[in-house]
């Protein structure tokens, strides 16, 4: 069975350098550290996780708790966590709230009494005594994609209001001032971010704002499906809607096709979070793109920092979307636009 000295030979380092790298107790190169790793993989080495747990008092694991495993936001966005923590030698355990606040909470304690070093979390609502006892006891959180009001904790999310605003100035610009909003689940701050955006857009335009053009369709497709049949009877209905996420884009696209309208002479659609079908649909779907990998992996690494000590103070981190324009929109041209700002670490 190789050792960590048969590790640290191959490797071409010392033997502290391989426990840095495995433990992540102390910063090593890139250059050193893929060394490291690949050494490990090569000799199959497998360090005792319970010894090495009792030395430095860390489990080398860290939790991620997301929302909704249904959603494809999560995909890449779990890949860029993962490759960033195992390229620090640490193993993600990851469980999932089906957007639900008591079963959120249970897997909080589930993850804490697996003595993770750490924990990724999407919410799925409000506060509630975990997270107000993980904050108040300074243990290792990052927020990944939305945050949660009132609590001091470190965050990593699109910059949502700039998204959405680009997304309503677009079907603005195409002629559209009839532009209904359908919005997530309430409680979400990605949720109020996004109608935030929506507004503003609006506002800077002279459009008047029509709260019976803004509803909520829960985040999902069938909540999605609802709330466009709802704007389609509405006696003086939108032209244009601009739809809070993947899914809630692919009901309302069924709902209008069933009501007997075309995408987009009768109705232009924006939708948010770019995903594989928004490609494949007919019409392909004009869209909000995330960098969901990039919103994982900066996640890993403010949770890591905290983990090692080097980020004592939380941390609000907003990464830029992007208005991928297609055909729902009816647009004379496809093109990516990035959206105005870039990467903000505060």
């Amino acid at each position: 069975m190789p050792t960590v000295q048969d590790v640290a030979q191959r490797a071409g380092v010392s033997t502290a350098t391989v426990s840095y790298v495995l433990n992540g107790t102390r910063f090593v190169s890139e250059v050193l550290r893929e060394r490291v790793l690949a050494a490990v993989r090569e000799l199959q080495y497998e360090p005792n996780a319970a010894a090495r747990t009792l030395r430095s008092n860390r489990s080398a694991t860290i939790g991620l708790l997301i929302s909704d495993l249904q959603n494809p936001f999560f995909t890449e966005a779990i890949r860029g966590i993962e490759d960033f923590a195992q390229a620090r030698g640490y193993t993600v355990i990851l469980t999932n709230s089906g957007e639900d606040a008591v079963r959120e909470s249970a897997c909080l304690r589930a993850l804490r009494a697996r003595h993770v070093d750490g924990l990724i979390v999407a919410p799925a609502g409000g506060r509630y005594a975990e997270l107000d006892e993980l904050v108040a006891g300074r243990f290792p959180l990052v927020f990944l994609d939305r945050d949660v009001a009132g609590l001091n904790a470190s965050a990593v999310m699109l910059d949502n209001q700039a998204a959405a605003y680009a997304a309503v100035n677009h079907l603005i610009e195409l002629g559209h001032e009839r532009v209904g909003m359908i919005a997530g689940r309430p409680p979400l701050s990605s949720t109020t971010e996004r109608q935030a955006g929506y507004r503003r857009a609006l506002h800077d335009a002279g459009v008047a704002i029509d709260e019976t053009l803004m509803v909520t369709g829960g985040s999902t497709i069938d909540g999605g499906a609802a709330a466009a049949d709802a704007l389609l009877q509405r006696a003086a209905r939108p032209t244009a809607m601009f739809i809070a996420n993947n899914l809630m884009s692919i009901g309302a696209m069924m709902v209008i096709e069933r009501h007997g309208l075309s995408v987009p002479g009768d109705m232009a659609l924006v939708g948010f979070d770019d995903f594989a079908w928004a490609d494949v649909l007919r019409p392909r779907l004009t869209t909000i793109a995330q960098p969901h990998y990039e919103l994982g992996r900066a996640a890993a690494e403010l949770l890591l920092d905290q983990v090692s000590g080097e980020a004592a103070v939380p941390r609000r981190v907003l990464l830029p979307g992007t208005l991928v324009i297609r055909d729902s929109s009816g647009a004379p041209e496809w093109r990516r636009v990035p959206v105005a700002g870039r990467a903000r670490w505060s």
